[in-house]
């Protein structure tokens, strides 16, 4: 069995999760500046991805990188504000009306509470990753095989190879594997990437991993089902 632990609130492992990052900044906004507009698509409006783009500073999508390849920034140039926008509405954290987003009385407690405002964001994102087609997956034993794997590292094919129960160099399962699992662990923050080359990621669990995950029992592997 697998239990999240909340992280205290002052816990600088914290700092990790840009995901984790991008809520308490977006709902100190909500605090302290007011709602949010929205698009008639119910995007969130141009100039708050603006200031987002500068804010979170997310690796890998940072403002200098988003503006290289747009002109100006929707919410869909930024996927992991798409990601947050979602997050925020399915756990309560804040909600849609009259035209903007506003933060909720929940939003409001759980940015007092550090810890537990990550442990929700945990629970969303990982009941939300995995819901394709092509690959069904199983938590406890994902998160055992990260466990066991990525304590010296583990490449993403290594890992799909694993999760999958097949070597075959599969670059849509690898690919699935990655968006699904691998890098939602990224943005909790219990897990870090770097580049092998221009094919391959390496992962290796980071110091938030012990701090927010409790093990018990085998760490066997179930292999995730493929259709």
């Amino acid at each position: 069995m697998i239990e999240f632990r909340a992280p205290a609130a002052d816990a600088p492992q914290l700092v990790l999760s840009p995901l984790h990052r991008a809520a308490m900044l977006t709902l100190r906004h909500l605090m302290e500046v007011g709602p949010i507009g929205l698009t008639q698509n119910r995007a969130l409006k141009r100039y708050f991805v603006t200031w987002a783009a500068e804010a979170f500073d997310w690796p890998g999508y940072t403002a200098d990188e988003l503006y290289a390849i747009n002109k100006v920034l929707n919410e869909h140039d930024f996927p992991p504000l798409v990601i947050l926008h979602d997050l925020l509405l399915a756990a309560k954290l804040a909600r849609h009306r009259k035209g903007h987003v506003h933060i909720t009385k929940i939003g409001k407690d759980l940015l007092e509470h550090p810890g537990s405002l990550w442990i929700a964001l945990a629970q969303h994102l990982l009941l939300s990753a995995g819901q394709d087609d092509m690959l069904e997956i199983e938590w406890v034993s994902v998160l055992n095989a990260v466990n066991s794997e990525a304590d010296s590292g583990v490449t993403d094919h290594q890992f799909s190879a694993r999760l999958t129960g097949s070597a075959d160099k599969n670059s849509h399962m690898k690919s699935l594997v990655y968006v699904h699992v691998l890098r939602p662990l990224c943005w909790l923050g219990l897990l870090h990437e770097t580049r092998q080359n221009r094919a391959e990621r390496f992962f290796t669990k980071t110091a938030l991993w012990p701090l927010a995950l409790t093990f018990e029992g085998s760490s066997h592997l179930s292999s995730a089902t493929k259709h």
